[in-house]
């Protein structure tokens, strides 16, 4: 049913403001492309580190791991997280978009910046990696793309908590907000911050690369990228464990069994989750000994503590929806009944898994001072936001758009049969790799580095048949892992080209 510029939702009851459903499109369809772009690049990555293959030189293999942060780390993940905002807003809410024009103005910011700077990389005119660390130079049109792919995310963010204000003035909802929107908002509170620590590091950045003034310091570049680099990372938690309670309760009919501490855990992340950011400089000399200490060793916990209450409370109030629905038999009946069928739980597990286990528990021992300051560079840190980022967020982004598609796009999943065996398929593989490069990592192969033994490059270091095998592992699960990519973005573009239309 329609009126105006809504419709509601025969399955949700949700109104769907049509100006909002439009941006949640163009943006979750815009961050699918990169997905793909950077899977295929992801792929040269893992068939050039797998030594016996070793398909890019030297040149290509930097260029393009530049691009393939820029696209899955930065491009992906936050167009995607740009939907998130507005349905967690608009449509959780059945509010009005506040200022559609400004949605559409953040998307043109994005898209254009994020083109700018692939073109440049591509062009051969900024080979200096996602960090992009001065005096390493780019052209200043590489800095000007992401300056306003930031600025443009800046709007979006604002367009969302207009909408909340809209929303609460309007009266469509009422008590306080969904747990969801709550999740989002904390997200979008992170990336203000996060976004605004990237306009401030590179406009000094992109003028000095256009001549405009002289020198750029490299101690302060590092301490401002980083409150934009791994904090940007600190969004998709945020937006990762929103769409998890989101899942639960489009799968389960889970609901939370205590809201206060749930909302307290997003608190928590808001406070204390970018101060993980300084693991990058713990070898810098302009922080102190004791600031490092403290930061490390004790308010990054903090942080951690947040992951661990949304770690207890999503599976706990899993088991007791589905306890609800008479599967109490013994302990663990109500795990073996799990709808693990439905490619939204499967994808929550397995993001949960994923991300807790691989990436969570490895990153608060890789982000402790001692053990940080020998891991930080080589291969056991990769292989730690590959779990967190890739085996965590991108997998729970790809659990909600099986749900998106039916209730957004209007269109029946397409190839329901390969849909069901997607997360399995991509998440596993996530694990694999993940786990292949901490293991390569420990034996001290380095990250970001075109040789992984250095038997052709200049140290000349051959470190055996174990981190061979190791790296093979790597190379052949990163190829399944961009099969199960493909499956997604196949699935998707099909059900939008070919998918059963769904009539209200």
């Amino acid at each position: 049913m329609a009126s105006g510029n809504f419709r509601t939702c025969p399955t949700t009851g949700f109104k769907i403001h049509i100006p909002a459903q439009t941006l949640i499109q163009t943006n979750a369809v815009t961050a699918i492309v990169f997905l793909l772009v950077g899977g295929i690049l992801g792929l040269g990555m893992v068939l050039t580190r797998w030594q016996a293959v070793h398909l890019l030189n030297d040149e290509w293999f930097y260029r393009l791991l530049t691009l393939h942060g820029i696209a899955m780390l930065v491009a992906w993940i936050i167009f995607f997280e740009m939907a998130v905002l507005y349905f967690a807003s608009a449509i959780v809410l059945s509010s009005r978009l506040a200022a559609p024009w400004a949605g559409w103005l953040q998307y043109v910011l994005m898209l254009g910046g994020a083109a700018l700077t692939a073109v440049q990389i591509l062009l051969g005119n900024a080979d200096v990696m996602f960090t992009s660390y001065v005096p390493l130079q780019a052209n200043h049109l590489y800095y000007l793309g992401i300056i306003l792919f930031a600025v443009g995310a800046i709007v979006g963010c604002i367009v969302f908590f207009a909408t909340l204000v809209v929303a609460k003035t309007e009266g469509t909802y009422k008590g306080s907000l969904p747990l969801v929107t709550f999740g989002a908002a904390a997200a979008a509170i992170i990336a203000i911050a996060t976004l605004s620590h990237g306009a401030i590091v590179f406009i000094p950045t992109w003028l000095w690369a256009a001549g405009i003034i002289p020198m750029m310091d490299a101690e302060v570049y590092r301490l401002l990228f980083w409150g934009f680099g791994h904090s940007s990372q600190q969004i998709n938690v945020c937006a990762m464990v929103s769409v998890w309670y989101l899942l639960g309760t489009l799968t389960v009919g889970a609901k939370p069994m205590n809201e206060k501490v749930c909302r307290t855990a997003f608190v928590f992340y808001i406070l204390f989750i970018n101060i993980a950011s300084e693991h990058h400089l713990l070898t810098d000399p302009g922080l102190s000994a004791a600031h490092k200490t403290w930061n490390t060793g004790y308010f990054m916990h903090l942080a951690v503590l947040a992951s661990m209450i949304h770690a207890f409370s999503i599976p706990g109030c899993i088991e007791v929806a589905l306890r609800k629905k008479g599967y109490t038999r013994g302990a663990f009946e109500w795990l073996k009944k799990a709808p693990w069928g439905n490619p939204g739980f499967s994808a929550l597990a397995l993001s949960l898994f994923g991300f807790g286990f691989l990436g969570g528990i490895t990153g608060v021992v890789y982000g402790t001072e001692q053990v940080n300051i020998i891991a930080h560079n080589n291969l056991r840190i990769p292989g730690h936001f590959h779990a967190t980022v890739v085996a965590g967020t991108t997998l729970a982004f790809m659990g909600i758009t099986y749900y998106v598609l039916p209730l957004i796009f209007r269109r029946e999943v397409a190839f329901p049969g390969l849909a069901k065996l997607q997360p399995y398929i991509f998440g596993i593989a996530m694990y694999v790799v993940s786990v292949s490069m901490m293991f390569a990592g420990g034996f001290g192969v380095s990250r970001r580095s075109w040789d992984m033994n250095g038997v052709d490059g200049p140290f000349q270091v051959n470190f055996g048949p174990i981190v061979d095998m190791a790296l093979a592992i790597m190379g052949i699960a990163g190829v399944v892992a961009c099969i199960g990519g493909a499956m997604y973005c196949i699935i998707a573009v099909a059900t939008l080209l070919i998918g059963k239309k769904i009539e209200a």
